[in-house]
């Protein structure tokens, strides 16, 4: 019998101080860990200023214990500047996926494979709160790629989010989550019009 394959995936969250991009990460560690029952690590890094400056985070999600916590090559890659995208997209694996704020991210002409795009922040505004952006692409995310489970992502969110703002931010997080589910419908329904199914 094969040797079972370790499953790990190596998840790099972009963009600038102010968007929650830290919190964004420790959801999505947290969810992993504590929810999924995984192992999990967090590296988080600011540019020389924190609000409006370059802002990352780096998140390793696997089924055993990890013994390098820095990304060095992103199955994910999740982009809500400009600024992280071209920055961090060399380090996307061909096999990548690739999810952005459509707003805040112009991709290059050049093709790629994998990507995902979703109006996060125009969402969040339209919620009245700018500043939930990064739970609508924490539920965009989880939809997108399946990293992590929607229960564990929604407690992880519940538990992080500040006191009384819970119901408000786990409705950001359904907005992203049906998105998600959403595109990779219209998705599905492009691939199979391709091969002529009905």
């Amino acid at each position: 019998m094969g040797k079972k394959k370790i499953k790990k995936k190596e998840v790099i969250i972009t963009g600038f101080g102010g968007q929650g991009i830290v919190l964004a990460g420790r959801i999505l560690g947290q969810a992993a860990a504590l929810g999924d029952g995984k192992e999990s690590t967090l590296i988080q890094s600011y540019g020389p200023e924190s609000r409006g400056g370059a802002c990352n985070t780096q998140v390793i999600i696997a089924d055993t214990f990890i013994n390098y916590p820095y990304v060095k090559h992103a199955d994910i890659l999740v982009c809500m500047s400009q600024g992280g995208f071209d920055k961090y997209i060399d380090q996307l694996t061909d096999d990548g996926i690739l999810l952005t704020d459509q707003d805040l991210v112009q991709l290059p002409k050049k093709s790629l494979k994998n990507f995902f795009t979703i109006p996060a922040t125009r969402i969040a505004e339209e919620l009245g709160r700018k500043m939930m952006a990064n739970i609508i692409m924490i539920g965009f995310l989880t939809a997108v790629t399946q990293v992590i489970s929607k229960k564990a992502a929604k407690s992880a969110v519940t538990e992080s989010v500040p006191k009384g703002t819970e119901k408000m931010n786990i409705k950001a997080f359904s907005k992203g989550f049906d998105h998600g589910m959403a595109v990779l419908k219209g998705k599905e329904k492009k691939a199979s019009g391709k091969t002529g199914a009905v």
